[in-house]
Formats: C-alpha cells, structure tokens, sequence
C-alpha cells in the first residue's frame, strides 16, 4: 500500500504543479494584452495558405514593403515612425509575418523557405508588380532569398542590421532541435517562453541592445513588443522555437553573389565591432553593395533615428 501511497501523492503533486503553471500562463497573457494596443492600428487580411497575414497599405507611387525583424515580440509596429513620412512618397506596405503580430501563429515549424514564400506570394498577390523591399534583422536573408527564387518582384532591396553569414549558416543540431521541442510543448514551453519574455527582459532588451539611447525607448514601445510576444495565448512561441532550432538560418552567401539587385544594408554607428563589421562582409562578397551607418543608433535605427533613417531611405530608395 505503502508504494500506491507514493505514486498518488507524485501524481497529485504533478497535477497541483501543471494547475499552477497553467494559472500563471493565463494571468501573463491576461497582463500582457489588457491594453490591447495593437489593434489601435487598423488595417487588412491577407488569405494565405497557412494563415491570415495582417497588413496595411498607406500613400500611392511606387510600392515598398516593410518586413519587420523575425522575432516572436516582432510586427509591422515596427516600422510605425516612417510610414506616414515614406508614404507622401510611395505606397507602403507593411505586413505582420506568419506566426508575428496580428498573423495567424500556427502550431509549425517556421522555415526560412516558408517565409520566402510568404514575401513572393504577398507581393504577387497583394502588391501586383514589382516592389523595393526594406526589412530588418533575420528578415534580410529571406529577402535575398526570394530574390535568387524569383528575380521579377523584387527591385531594390535595403536590409537594416543584416544578420551576419556565421550566424546564418548555423543549421538544426540534436541540442536545438531539443530545445524546440521543448519550447514547443503546451505548458511547460509556454511557461519558459513567458519567463524570457517578459516585460522587464524586453525593456532590457531595446535598451541595451537596440538603442543607442535607452532613454529613448518609450513606454508604448515596450508594451508593444510585450503585448505581440505574447498574443494568442503567447503562441509566438512557435516562432521562437523555430529561431532557436535554427530552422530559419539559411546560407544566403550563394544566393547574395547571384542577385543583380541594387542591394543596401543600413546599420547604428555605434555597434560593438562585430555588428559593426556586417556590413562589410556584405560587402566583401558583393563590392555593388552600398552600406550606409546611421548616427546614435544600434540594432534598430528605422525606430531610435526614424527622421534621418527616413531621408537616407528615400535617397536610396530614389538612386538609379
């Protein structure tokens, strides 16, 4: 009796634990979309195959897509502070990626050829013709991407804070692919993914890897990016998963050395010296590349220095 005595009580403490975390899931979910500030921007659905994609369309003239950096707290509320600047000239798309933001956040492995697809099928789909593409972080690489797949919907491409080759050529290993397993279980995944993410980690995050002044990084920011961690019962955690497997790392150095494209990549000056060398490995591998550094600024130049990053884009977007 004395053994059907222990397995009750482990099974019992195991069902009060899983209550527990599942409680403390909720509540974070609860604290983290009360706000509800991501709807404050209205826009569009698009109806792609795995899932609707929130965009929104602003101005009229030549067409330019904004693709946010591919992080679990990412959306097109990134772009916010140039939109309304850049669409006095152009009409800008912005667009929340699968698993992102207002998108639908399935349940699956997020791919660098998922996203690729993404991109192609939007811009045939939603722009019709062919578009300048600005994106940032892990996104550049799915742009250069879809450039070498389809060379006709692309025109210019400006990549801000490009992710360097090494990291891109990481691939899924055994301890990667464990760990999104991990992350990807219903409870217990979601309870280390609300422990990274929360909103004192994300505060620390844009202060001291993003910007340059973290002074600068408001309240509605932060919330921002809190609140699109964790939408949909924090299932950007698929996303995240996906991430740190590596399963959206891709070796773009071949495709990079195909494109005819004219490419730019725009990064902060004052990055620590690895980032700061990005840019010109870039360069080293296609010399036609153009980099171009934004004063007072780190990983996310387009958000801290928007007024000078949007005059320096519209003067590339404007290059022949």
């Amino acid at each position: 009796m004395n053994w059907k005595k222990k397995i009750m009580n482990c099974a019992l403490f195991i069902g009060i634990t899983t209550f527990v975390m599942f409680i403390i899931n909720k509540l974070i979910y609860f604290i983290s979309t009360v706000e509800n500030v991501l709807d404050k921007i209205k826009g569009n659905y698009y109806e792609w195959r795995f899932g609707k994609i929130f965009y929104t369309k602003h101005g009229t003239g030549k067409p330019v897509l904004l693709i946010h950096d591919t992080t679990s707290m990412g959306s097109g509320y990134e772009w916010n502070k140039i939109v309304k600047q850049l669409s006095k000239t152009n009409t800008v798309y912005t667009i929340d990626l699968l698993g992102c933001g207002r998108s639908e956040k399935p349940n699956i492995t997020y791919t660098n050829y998922l996203y690729v697809q993404l991109i192609s099928d939007f811009i045939k789909q939603v722009i019709g013709k062919k578009t300048d593409v600005v994106s940032s972080g892990l996104s550049s690489s799915f742009v250069l991407m879809a450039c070498h797949m389809d060379n006709n919907i692309i025109n210019k491409v400006v990549m801000v804070a490009p992710h360097s080759f090494t990291s891109l050529n990481k691939s899924p290993n055994r301890n990667s692919k464990a760990l999104k397993i991990l992350l990807n279980t219903h409870i217990v995944g979601t309870l280390v993914y609300n422990l990274i993410f929360t909103r004192k980690n994300i505060t620390s995050l844009l202060e001291n890897e993003y910007y340059y002044n973290n002074n600068k990084v408001s309240e509605e920011l932060i919330q921002n990016y809190y609140e699109s961690a964790h939408t949909c019962n924090s299932a950007s955690k698929y996303v995240f998963a996906s991430i740190k497997g590596r399963y959206l790392n891709a070796n773009v150095l071949n495709a990079l050395q195909s494109l005819n494209n004219s490419i730019f990549v725009i990064s902060g000056d004052e990055h620590i010296d690895e980032c700061k060398c990005i840019g010109k490995q870039y360069q080293e591998k296609l010399p036609s590349i153009e980099v171009v550094h934004i004063q007072k600024s780190l990983l996310a130049p387009h958000i801290e220095q928007a007024e000078l990053f949007t005059e320096q884009l519209q003067i590339l977007l404007e290059t022949e």
